[in-house]
């Protein structure tokens, strides 16, 4: 097995990361474990296949033991105990990082995925950053001459570093000729460069998983975990993760993960953009029953979304696994006060469900948000850094719950489909600048959101439905005529040169996966094909 790096400078100090011990370090993950990995990528495909012939999905009934045995995932380490507030960003560009560390925060999600594009420079710079960071000497000048520092008179929120889910591919990196497993390039160049620092700073390696379909999936992360702490010579149980239950399939699972990285396992989040986007992806051909209202209208309060977390916190406390909340993705408005107290007042709303749900802490998306957060969780918690001890023996669901689509709120409109297609396309187009994650209309959009816009474009085309507002049926012809016009608004918002560059490829790339028969599982890639 040999690994080619295509470009082995894309940024300043990149030969500090891409060394021959780390890059030996990534084949070796490669030679041991993408195998299984591109095994278990197949057998999502199956699966979905028979789900999509029945329409339903259910527990498994041969872990059963699992989900009915008496066991616990190792305690939290001491730096893991309170993470009421958990501030997420991408940790490249280093100011962005810098602020995230600074803002006061618990826990900050380090994003290599769905917040970041995956652009070699940016993939690089992210482990530089994170790299620094754990040494103390992360810092950046703007063109301005403005400094960036992390501070020294309060905490630095905890690292938290998310890699990218299973399915996504690193081409500059190259595997006896093949694209590398951008999971393990991201996990791989982190644990190398970062763990040893962070046991020596009284911290350790953590992790965010993303997309996983299955507890095997998890096996094989725990599986790298172990194989990882031997190879640098660190205890087992030094690497924490939390899983993201952000796919249909993984709901059904919650136990069965938690047990197979149980000496591993911080905890659950309930990855509500993504859990939307999977289950229009898992039953997009399954009928009307399936078709979700306009996006904007889909609460957590939704009986289905309402069953999902509360079987998710239930599922935690039992463990002794800590329940992480979802995004509040509404951004503050500096110039318009208006719309900042409306989204404090939405974001409140929302972590006070949470908080006393269960929750033990829960995700904000701006530095502006997180002391709204933090008092929220802060009158519910009080003196407690957490509330593992808050079990929920009243909760009892089922598989018709977790499945129950239509008991959701809200129609399906000629304006929802306009505003997927809009944030389909603009979203797409900042990805492709490099940038994977955007203020849109005061929300801050990433790649779940954009996944949720155009796979119910593709949905609401395949089922022929009647918009409300128009009594338009949805059709080929009509997504074509809006996407046009849509296009057309974002020339005159964003001008020529970026439209050339950016926006139009972004509509030709959302034209294709929305109006072509066969789906297209993930957005970002096709979408990585055209970046650099």
């Amino acid at each position: 097995m040999a690994i080619t790096v295509t470009d082995p400078r894309p940024i300043d100090r990149a030969e500090e990361i891409l060394t021959p011990e780390a890059l030996a370090f990534i084949e070796e993950l490669h030679q041991r474990f993408a195998g299984t990995r591109n095994e278990l990528l197949a057998a999502r495909g199956a699966k979905r296949q028979r789900v999509a012939e029945t329409g339903k999905l259910d527990f498994l009934p041969e872990t059963q033991d699992v989900r009915d045995g008496d066991w616990k995932v190792a305690p939290a380490p001491a730096a893991l105990q309170d993470r009421r507030v958990e501030m997420t960003g991408p940790a490249s560009p280093a100011k962005m990082a810098i602020n995230a560390l600074n803002s006061g925060a618990k826990v900050w999600l380090a994003d290599l995925e769905d917040a970041s594009t995956p652009t070699w420079a940016n993939v690089v710079d992210a482990i530089l950053n994170l790299r620094d960071a754990s040494r103390g000497t992360l810092a950046f000048t703007s063109e301005e001459g403005k400094e960036y520092k992390l501070r020294t008179d309060a905490p630095l929120a905890v690292v938290v570093a998310r890699p990218r889910g299973w399915h996504m591919p690193e081409k500059h990196l190259l595997i006896d000729g093949e694209p590398a497993v951008g999971a393990l390039v991201d996990f791989g160049l982190h644990f190398f460069h970062v763990a040893r620092q962070l046991v020596d700073n009284g911290q350790g390696p953590y992790y965010y998983l993303p997309k996983m379909e299955s507890h095997l999936e998890a096996r094989l992360w725990n599986d790298v975990f172990v194989f990882a702490q031997d190879y640098l010579g660190l205890p087992q149980g030094t690497v924490r993760a939390t899983v993201l239950i952000e796919t249909i399939p993984a709901a059904f699972e919650m136990d069965e993960i938690l047990y197979e990285l149980r000496d591993h396992a911080s905890g659950l989040n309930a990855g509500r953009w993504d859990y939307l986007f999977s289950i229009i992806k898992y039953f997009r051909d399954a009928g009307e029953e399936f078709v979700l209202p306009d996006r904007a209208s889909v609460a957590m309060t939704a009986p289905f979304m309402r069953a999902y977390t509360e079987l998710l916190v239930k599922t935690c406390h039992r463990r002794g696994a800590f329940a992480m909340g979802g995004m509040a993705a509404v951004i503050p408005n500096r110039r318009h006060p208006e719309v900042t107290e409306a989204a404090f007042a939405k974001v409140r709303a929302d972590k006070t469900r949470e908080a006393n749900d269960g929750f033990d802490g829960s995700w904000v998306a701006h530095p502006d948000l997180v002391s709204t957060c933090r008092e929220v969780f802060d009158s519910v918690l009080g003196d407690k850094p957490n509330q593992l001890d808050k079990q929920r023996p009243e909760v009892s669901v089922t598989a018709g719950q977790l499945l129950d689509v239509s008991s959701a709120d809200g129609q399906v409109t000629e304006a929802g489909l306009r505003l997927n297609l809009y944030v389909a396309v603009a979203y797409t187009a900042v990805w492709l600048s490099g940038n994977g994650a955007v203020a849109i209309h005061n929300l801050m959009e990433d790649a779940a959101t954009a996944e949720i816009s155009r796979s119910q474009v593709w949905q609401q085309i395949r089922n022929k439905s009647v918009l409300a507002d128009t009594g338009n049926t949805v059709s080929r012809e009509l997504v074509e005529r809006i996407l046009g016009e849509e296009t057309e608004r974002l020339r005159t918002e964003f001008g020529d040169e970026a439209f050339r560059r950016y926006y139009q490829p972004a509509s030709d790339l959302i034209a294709d996966i929305c109006l072509s028969e066969d789906y297209t599982d993930f957005l970002t890639t096709p979408a990585y094909e055209l970046v650099g």
